[in-house]
């Protein structure tokens, strides 16, 4: 037999792409050829390859006077990284005849060492979803990434430590035993701040709650050292906990991207620094790559500082705002990212932090305040449902026990909001909360009494609300009524939604 054909697969962006490695052997002069568009990691598989092969008892490729193709298919996808390693020596050793196995139904995935030792490769987890999808039945990988690959039932998973253990199971020489299913064990809430450690800011508290329930963006302002940070970082210990397929789509982002240390059990919590660049949290690069928006998708993005960032940062927040996905477009083409985010913005209302506030006199010249103001642009702050003003506290809320409520029961008023929600969304499987909602499920599925619809119209017309921000305080106030347990939107939660517009922080 010259010829054989392996299975493998790889991740671009976040799909899979099946890849057929096909090999073929014919006598002449010695030459080792990979076609199929492969990246510098691919092509160097070659001396990887023999030497692995070599130092696991099999005859080296390079010692013999022979003449190899190892093809990757479909050859018009650009083919990326190490994982190719291990299917690329078995479809040699088998067309060989080196080694005899059924490679049907079978996906083998790793990166070979010089000594033969098989090393982990990201991306596993959307393999194995793949795997499972299309029916394939044995899914091969290094032992490193078992665990990663045996979240999903109905495939059966096998590790191995090196080249030698995986030829004696596939030739039934010796059997690696089948790894069982990974069972998830929730963390619960292991954020460091509860509610209570913040002192006074109950409007803060209660806007967040609000957030929280209906998957509203948010912004607070205030002096510095005012509890803003504090705040977002209580505020993750509060969202509701992430479903199966949500925890695996989480995950899954994290596997590509190279930085899974452990299963994502609870909503992402993200907090990029505002000098980071424009390609970090977008996402991009010569190779799309995830960005900060991307790893926070089903959990929280918190920009401390948020106009300090880069205005086309900022800027860029537009579509996966409003559209809960990112487009990059490169020469090599566009790239469509995840991005279900709720947003936590924290900022001074001025570079000096002290423009409106009691306290301190505020230094800022009427050029650097202008400066600072337009980092905010008109169709960022529209995006943004809930503003907070986060004062300073009374120096005697600073002393003694605190006497606010608890994050726990913060998080009950949230579940039992969001159970309200999804019994309002039944028959709609794309709504899974308040803000999912569009401007047609608005007419349908909120009732707005005549003096609600009266006080919504009579502040937009005073107010100047564009129809997007008209949209969100709907949203908003369906949140607050579920909170109260009120079928129906009232007057009064229309003018709850209408207080959080902002004031201070105008443009």
């Amino acid at each position: 037999m010259s010829f054989s054909k392996v299975y493998s697969a790889q991740t671009q962006l976040l799909s899979v792409t099946p890849i057929s490695v096909e090999t073929d052997i014919s006598r002449g002069l010695y030459a080792f050829a990979v076609v199929g568009l492969p990246d510098k990691a691919v092509e160097e598989a070659r001396d990887r390859v023999s030497a692995a092969i070599k130092n696991s008892g099999f005859t080296s490729p390079k010692s013999k006077n022979q003449k190899i193709v190892i093809s990757l298919a479909p050859a018009s996808e650009k083919k990326e990284g190490p994982a190719f390693d291990v299917a690329i020596a078995l479809s040699y050793l088998l067309a060989s005849e080196e080694i005899n196995f059924d490679p049907e139904k079978k996906l083998f995935l790793g990166e070979l060492s010089l000594d033969g030792k098989l090393r982990s490769v990201r991306g596993i987890l959307p393999v194995a979803r793949f795997a499972k999808k299309t029916g394939v039945k044995e899914l091969y990988v290094p032992i490193e990434n078992v665990e990663e690959a045996s979240l999903i039932e109905g495939i059966e998973v096998f590790g191995a430590d090196s080249l030698v253990t995986l030829i004696k199971h596939l030739t039934k020489e010796k059997l690696i035993k089948k790894s069982e299913t990974t069972k998830i064990n929730r963390r619960g809430n292991n954020t460091q701040v509860d509610f209570s450690d913040v002192r006074g800011q109950e409007r803060a508290k209660r806007g967040l709650l609000i957030a929280a329930a209906g998957g509203h963006n948010v912004a607070m302002y205030g002096p510095p050292g005012t509890g803003k940070t504090m705040l977002a970082k209580a505020f993750a210990g509060i969202l509701p906990e992430l479903t199966f397929d949500e925890m695996l789509e989480a995950t899954s982002i994290h596997s590509v991207a190279g930085i899974l240390s452990e299963f994502i059990t609870e909503p992402p919590f993200r907090s990029p620094h505002h000098t980071a660049s424009y390609v970090s949290l977008v996402g991009g690069g010569a190779t799309p790559k995830p960005g900060e928006i991307t790893l926070a998708h089903r959990g929280v993005l918190f920009m401390d500082e948020f106009p300090e960032f880069e205005r086309r940062v900022i800027e860029s927040l537009r579509q996966p705002l409003e559209e809960k996905t990112i487009s990059v477009a490169r020469a090599k083409g566009t790239a469509h990212f995840p991005a279900d985010v709720l947003l936590i913005a924290a900022m001074n209302p001025c570079p000096c932090g002290n423009y409106g506030f009691r306290g301190k006199q505020c230094i800022c010249t009427p050029t650097s305040l202008q400066r600072y103001r337009r980092k905010m642009s008109g169709p960022i702050i529209d995006r943004i449902d809930i503003w907070l003003e986060v004062d300073r506290v009374n120096t005697n809320d600073l002393s003694g026990e605190s006497l606010g409520e608890k994050s726990d029961y913060f998080k009950r008023k949230v579940e039992n909001a969001r159970t309200l929600q999804r019994i309002r969304f039944d028959k709609n499987k794309k709504l899974s909360k308040n803000s999912d909602m569009g401007a047609r499920d608005l007419v349908t599925m909120v009732n707005l009494d005549n003096d609600a619809r009266s006080a919504l119209n009579l502040a937009s017309e005073r107010l100047g609300f564009s129809p997007r921000v008209y949209h969100r305080m709907i949203k908003v106030a369906r949140t607050i009524a579920d909170l109260d347990n009120s079928k129906e939107v009232t007057r009064d939660h229309i003018l709850e939604a209408v207080e959080y517009r902002p004031k201070k922080f105008d443009v």
